[in-house]
C-alpha cells in the first residue's frame, strides 16, 4: 500500500504551492506526488497517465479539490471507477471529507449520498470551465472593440537584424547566410522579415533583388 498525489493547475504560470501545502500532513514521498500543467478539459496529461499505471489495489490517491483532479463531468466519473473499481485503490479529496472512499460503509444511504457529492462536485467543475471560458471570449470580443491589441509581445529582434534584412532584400545576402548570421533557422528568419518588410516597405522607384538559397 502507498499514497500518491496528484497535483495539476492549467499554466506554468499558475502557483502550486497550496495544494502541495494542504498535503504535508500525510507525508507523501516526492516521488509519489504527480503535477500536470495542463487543462482540466480531459484525462490525456503525461503525469496523470504515469500515475495511473503505477497505482495498485491498496493505494490511496490524495487531490485537494475534485476540480484539480479534472473538470470534464464525464471523464471525472469514468477516471473515478476506473481507479476505484478497476484498480481498486482509494481516492480522498480533502476539500470534501464525503469524498474519501477509504470509508467502507454498506449503508445503502451513506453510498448514494456519497455518490450524489461526486456527481454535483464534478458537474460544477465543469461548468466553472465552461464560465472560465466564457469569460475569456468575452474579455477577448472587449478588448477587440476597444481596438487593444492581443497576444504576447513580439520579442527583442537579434542585434543587427535590420541591417542584414536590408542586405538580404539588396541581394548581397542568401536565406541562409542571413539566418546563420543571426542564430536563426531559414524558415524564422524568412518569417521575421517578411514581418520587417511589411513595416518596411521598399521605396518607389528601387528595385532590390534577393538570393534564395
Amino acid at each position: 500500500m502507498a499514497n500518491y498525489a496528484y497535483v495539476r493547475v492549467s499554466t506554468r504560470e499558475q502557483n502550486i504551492d497550496r495544494q502541495l501545502a494542504a498535503l504535508e500532513p500525510y507525508n507523501i514521498p516526492k516521488r509519489n506526488i504527480y503535477c500536470d500543467y495542463r487543462s482540466g478539459k480531459d484525462f490525456e496529461r503525461p503525469a496523470y497517465q504515469k500515475m495511473l499505471k503505477r497505482l495498485k489495489s491498496g493505494d490511496l490517491l490524495i487531490v485537494k479539490s475534485i476540480d484539480r483532479l479534472g473538470r470534464n463531468y464525464k471523464e471525472i466519473l469514468v477516471q473515478w471507477q476506473n481507479i476505484t473499481k478497476n484498480i481498486g485503490a482509494d481516492i480522498l479529496v480533502l476539500d470534501m471529507e464525503l469524498l474519501d472512499t477509504r470509508q467502507k460503509n454498506d449503508n445503502l444511504t451513506g453510498m448514494l449520498v456519497a455518490d450524489l457529492v461526486l456527481q454535483v462536485m464534478a458537474y460544477f467543475a465543469q461548468t466553472e470551465r465552461e464560465a472560465i471560458r466564457q469569460r475569456q471570449a468575452e474579455g477577448i470580443m472587449a478588448a477587440r472593440a476597444r481596438g487593444q491589441k492581443l497576444g504576447r509581445k513580439p520579442l527583442p529582434q537579434p542585434e543587427g537584424f535590420e541591417e542584414i534584412c536590408l542586405r538580404f532584400r539588396g541581394g548581397e545576402m542568401s536565406v541562409r547566410a542571413a539566418a546563420e548570421s543571426l542564430g536563426m533557422s531559414k524558415t524564422t528568419f524568412c518569417r521575421h522579415f517578411q514581418a520587417w518588410e511589411q513595416r518596411n516597405p521598399v521605396p518607389k522607384g528601387r528595385l532590390f533583388g534577393t538570393i534564395l538559397l
